[in-house]
C-alpha cells in the first residue's frame, strides 16, 4: 500500500490508504468516526438489514494500522460508536479484541456528537499535542487541526471510470479524516460545509488500495 506523506504546522504526517493517520516521531496513529455498531443500531430501528461483520473488519483494518506502524498511542476522533448503546452490542470476544489492543498503549477517545463510551483507555473533549490539536469537530480559524465528524469522500477518474473514495481533506490549517467506519457514508467535498472551510488549495487524499491526491473538487 502506498501512503502520502505531507506536513501540517511544521509536523511531519502520513496519511494511510486505509484512512488512518500516522504521525512518526509521536509514534501516534489517529483514526476517525469507527461508528462501532451500526449493523445493529440500523436493524434496531427498523432499517434494512446489513452484514453484521462491520466491527470486526474495522478492527481487523485497525490492528494491521498499529502493527504496520507500530503506534504507541491511538486517537479515535469522536464517534467510537454509533450511539451510546452500541457498546452493549459488542461480542464479548469483540470487547477483548478492543482491550488487547489498548494493552501497552495510550488509548484516547475523543468525545464525539454520538455520546461517550464506557471502554478503556482515556476520554477527552479535545487533545493538544503541540503543535497540533485533535478534536472531533474542526473550527473555524484553528491552525494545526485534526478532526473528523464530515466522513468526506471524493470523486475521482480513473481508467474512464468516476470512482467516489473517502478521502483526507488537507490545507495549510487543517487536516480532516474520512470515516474509518466500515458503514459511515460519506460527505462530498462539492458540499458547502466542507467547501467552505478548506482553503483554496486544498488536496483531496483518496483512500483505497493507494492513495490518490487530487485538487479538493468543489
Amino acid at each position: 500500500m502506498t501512503s502520502h506523506p505531507f506536513t501540517l504546522a511544521g509536523t511531519q504526517l502520513i496519511a494511510r490508504p486505509t484512512g488512518a493517520l500516522h504521525w512518526p516521531d509521536q509514534n501516534l496513529l489517529c483514526v476517525s468516526d469507527l461508528h462501532l455498531g451500526t449493523s445493529a443500531r440500523r436493524v434496531g430501528t427498523g432499517n434494512a438489514a446489513q452484514p453484521p461483520y462491520e466491527t470486526r473488519d474495522i478492527l481487523t483494518r485497525l490492528e494491521a494500522d498499529l502493527k504496520a506502524t507500530g503506534a504507541r498511542t491511538l486517537v479515535c476522533l469522536g464517534d467510537g460508536f454509533d450511539d451510546t448503546a452500541s457498546p452493549d452490542d459488542l461480542s464479548d470476544d469483540e470487547s477483548q479484541w478492543i482491550q488487547t489492543l489498548q494493552a501497552g498503549r495510550r488509548w484516547v477517545w475523543i468525545d464525539g456528537n454520538h455520546g461517550p463510551m464506557d471502554l478503556g483507555g482515556t476520554h477527552l473533549a479535545e487533545l493538544p499535542l503541540p503543535p497540533l490539536t485533535f478534536r472531533h469537530v474542526a473550527r473555524r480559524g484553528a491552525s494545526g487541526e485534526i478532526s473528523g465528524h464530515f466522513h468526506p469522500k471524493a470523486q475521482v477518474s480513473i481508467k474512464d471510470r468516476d470512482i467516489a473514495r473517502p478521502a483526507f481533506l488537507i490545507d495549510g490549517d487543517r487536516a480532516v479524516l474520512p470515516a474509518y467506519g466500515t458503514y459511515s457514508g460519506g460527505t462530498r467535498c462539492s458540499d458547502a460545509t466542507l467547501s467552505n472551510l478548506m482553503r483554496r488549495e486544498a488536496m483531496a487524499i483518496l483512500t483505497g488500495r493507494e492513495t490518490h491526491a487530487i485538487p479538493m473538487p468543489r
